[in-house]
């Protein structure tokens, strides 16, 4: 089977480098039409310069493809309405959004200024929500649309001095985790990504030899099928990089129940160890489940 994106429109943000680049490649290399975002800064959001986003055009073009380049941040509600904008004006319609645009401003908690911390969460948090609230009313009126949010291991799983950018990070897949419930419905299905790629943001921590191998082309296989028609899966979160893709997922242990009493502060600390223990489990859906299940046994 052979997966094509022909008369869809695809925005990818961040996409003058990196990941966002291998995503607005491999989409445009399958008949998609591209809308490629990228305000051109450094690493750290500073600066700007056009050409980033017009080289990716140009090579999208050069190989028989469609785009059309658009330098806006996503970390401001108008630059972000006006990346939705550009692609309506120039292709009629979204059909789906790629939220791929980052920055970095690694520090320690105790070392960060909370413009660091603010500018970082603005731009992968705050700016997943507007690209993609712009998005939202065209993606439900004509009930289809595909959306990616690009979350990390940092957040998922912690690392050391990305405070700012781990805490973005699972902000989106809360985020993800209403809109799946949101948009089911309309046929707009939302996941989450969790690359491990060597990129601009990435590459002065890893030797050439780990770099070879996590390409950013490694992944976008991944955020393509979770764009196209095929992809019938909502609201869970994929690790890609490096030729390996799997599903992340939370669980929860069936811990401790006080039942025909208070339960006291005693009774969490002499049962920790069992309230911990996961080595049986449950994966809860949504909220609702999880507060049936705690309420139901009591």
């Amino acid at each position: 089977m052979t997966i094509r994106f022909d008369n869809r429109v695809a925005i990818v943000t961040g996409a003058g480098n990196g990941l966002g680049r291998s995503h607005a490649m491999l989409l445009a290399s399958r008949g998609a039409r591209v809308v490629v975002n990228d305000p051109g800064g450094a690493v750290d959001g500073k600066g700007g310069d056009h050409a980033a986003a017009d080289k990716v055009v140009a090579e999208i073009k050069a190989a028989g493809g469609q785009a059309v380049p658009n330098y806006d941040s996503v970390a401001d509600p108008k630059g972000a309405a006006n990346i939705v904008k550009t692609a309506v004006d120039s292709f009629g319609t979204v059909d789906i959004v790629v939220n791929n645009a980052g920055v970095l401003r690694d520090k320690t908690f105790h070392n960060m200024t909370i413009e660091d911390f603010d500018f970082v969460v603005k731009v992968h948090f705050l700016g997943t929500a507007y690209v993609t609230h712009a998005a939202w009313p065209i993606l439900r009126a004509k009930a289809y649309g595909r959306v990616v949010v690009t979350s990390s291991n940092s957040g998922i799983y912690g690392n050391f001095g990305q405070s700012n950018y781990g805490g973005a990070k699972l902000a989106v897949v809360g985020f993800m985790n209403a809109l799946r419930l949101e948009g089911q419905k309309y046929n707009v299905f939302v996941n989450a990504l969790a690359p491990v790629a060597g990129t601009r943001m990435t590459e002065s921590l890893m030797t050439p030899e780990v770099l070879a191998k996590l390409r950013p082309e490694f992944v976008s296989p991944m955020v393509a099928y979770l764009c196209s028609d095929q992809c019938q899966r909502t609201g869970e979160i994929w690790s890609a990089g490096a030729g390996y893709f799997a599903r992340i997922e939370y669980r929860e242990a069936p811990g401790l129940r006080i039942t025909g009493r208070a339960p006291t502060l005693e009774d969490v600390a002499d049962n920790i160890d069992r309230i911990a223990d996961l080595s049986t489990n449950t994966v809860f859906r949504t909220s609702s489940e999880e507060v049936a299940a705690v309420v139901g046994g009591a």
